[in-house]
Parts: structure tokens; C-alpha cells; sequence
């Protein structure tokens, strides 16, 4: 169980400094200094640095996907899909001005720096960007059956496409260190996905 917490507070640490920096700028050693183990640890867990990416995205991307999954396909405590878009995109602006326009989500961060050099890196990538496509395709289907969205929408096609919009914007957001590109996209997947828009 010690080797256990030993790993998560190395992830956890570690993902905190990369959304800081970056997966190259962020050595071994500032690592431990945040965790507090020694070097024998790190190599206990992670046979090389790109090993640890993969374990580290992998440990990301899980626990925002149980986070996606909570908040965007739970019907409690609110029962309207377009809504529960809503306010979870809201939320990610809040976190967005809380990190003060920095990119607050870790795959939208190292997906460019990471996936030309790490083919295992990139792929855990890919995994975690087709569990959030289902996420959003399950949402908008639900949306569409309680008519609480437009009728006309493919789930399937406007899926990906909320996620390339949303990854877009926050790339401009981190860019300009201002919010509105996420505001923008938000008040057009409002326009394009109520079901008064037919």
C-alpha cells in the first residue's frame, strides 16, 4: 500500500509542476524535491522518464474521464444535458482564470510536445481524447432524446467537433492569457445546440 502513495504523490506532484512547465523542462530531481522521496523510488516505479509520461498521462486522463463522466452523463442533480454542458465548460473557464490563462487541463498542454517524440505517449493521448469524444456523444444523444437539444444534431459528428472547438479555444486562451476565446465558444455551442436552433 506505501508503494501505492508512493507512486500517486510522484504523479500527482509531477502533473502539478508539467502544467507549470512543460514535460521537458520538469527534471527528476525538482520531482522528488516536491514529493520528497528519493531517486531509488522514482526507478522503483518507472523504468525511464518517458515510462513515467505514460504513466503520468495515464493517471490524468483517468481521473478526468471518471471527472467528465460524473459531471456531464450523471442526470442528478440536473436533469437537462445542455446545462450540464454548461456549466462544466464554465467551470473550466473559472479554472482557467484561477491559473491565471494558463492551460489548466494537462493533454490539451503536452499533447503538442509529446506526441512527435513518444509514440506510447501519444497514443495514451489518442485513448483519453475517444473517451471524452464518447463522453460527449453520450450526452448529446441523451440531449437530443429529452428534446432539452436541437433535433438535427449527429451526435457522432458534433461530438469530436465540441472537443476540437473547446481544445482551440483553450490554446488561444493559454496564448492571450484571456478567457474570451472559451466564452466565445461556449455562447456558439449554446446557439448551435439549443432546441430552439432547428
Amino acid at each position: 500500500m506505501s508503494d501505492r502513495t508512493t507512486k500517486e504523490r510522484i504523479l500527482d506532484a509531477a502533473e502539478e509542476l508539467m502544467l507549470e512547465k512543460s514535460f521537458h523542462s520538469v527534471g527528476l530531481n525538482e520531482i522528488l524535491k516536491a514529493v520528497r522521496v528519493p531517486k531509488g523510488s522514482f526507478y522503483h516505479h518507472f523504468e525511464s522518464k518517458e515510462q513515467f509520461g505514460v504513466e503520468m498521462l495515464k493517471h490524468y486522463v483517468a481521473e478526468s474521464t471518471a471527472y467528465k463522466s460524473k459531471l456531464l452523463l450523471s442526470p442528478t442533480p440536473e436533469p437537462d444535458p445542455l446545462l450540464r454542458l454548461v456549466t462544466y465548460l464554465e467551470s473550466n473557464v473559472c479554472r482557467t482564470l484561477e491559473s491565471e490563462g494558463k492551460c489548466p487541463c494537462l493533454v490539451i498542454k503536452l499533447a503538442s510536445e509529446v506526441a512527435d517524440f513518444s509514440e506510447p505517449m501519444r497514443e495514451v493521448l489518442a485513448q483519453g481524447t475517444r473517451e471524452w469524444v464518447a463522453i460527449f456523444e453520450k450526452l448529446l444523444l441523451e440531449g437530443v432524446q429529452k428534446g432539452k437539444m436541437a433535433a438535427c444534431i449527429e451526435p457522432s459528428i458534433m461530438a469530436p467537433v465540441i472537443l476540437d472547438l473547446w481544445t482551440g479555444a483553450m490554446h488561444r486562451a493559454s496564448t492571450t492569457r484571456n478567457v474570451a476565446s472559451l466564452r466565445e465558444a461556449i455562447a456558439f455551442l449554446k446557439s448551435i445546440l439549443s432546441p430552439s436552433q432547428v
